[in-house]
């Protein structure tokens, strides 16, 4: 899993989120084995400590659990990774709307340039 971590959030928060995706987008597999916290902020460049927070939050929430002698795990619950899914989706045209609103977009240019930039996807991708 490729990191990235920015100066405008807190670390842990960072750090759920990209678990949160990870497991949303299928990169962690329901039931699938997490590397251990020392292993995972190694790879992250951050501390255990900032690490073991983000996997709590993430306990907390249910999309990973612990067993004690055995590590951490993906969450099974195909309702819980769908309601992170539908979360992070939300967050992020959350932020969408607020940039494209500073930009001075209406409800309507703006629904006109996501179909305009949609349109040339599909084209782009049968070329």
């Amino acid at each position: 899993m490729e990191w990235k971590i920015r100066n405008d959030l807190p670390i842990y928060a960072q750090l759920v989120d990209q678990i949160k995706l990870a497991v949303a987008s299928g990169a962690f597999s329901p039931g699938e084995r997490l590397a251990s916290v020392r292993d995972m902020a190694a790879e992250a460049g951050v501390n255990p400590n900032t690490m073991q927070r983000a996997l709590q939050e993430l306990e907390r929430e249910g999309i990973v659990y612990s067993q004690r002698t055995a590590g951490r795990f993906v969450t099974e619950d195909a309702a819980v990774i769908e309601e992170a899914k539908r979360s992070l989706a939300r967050e992020r045209t959350r932020n969408f709307l607020e940039a494209m609103a500073a930009l001075g977009y209406s409800g309507a240019e703006l629904l006109a340039l996501l179909s305009e930039n949609m349109e040339e996807e599909e084209h782009g991708r049968d070329s």
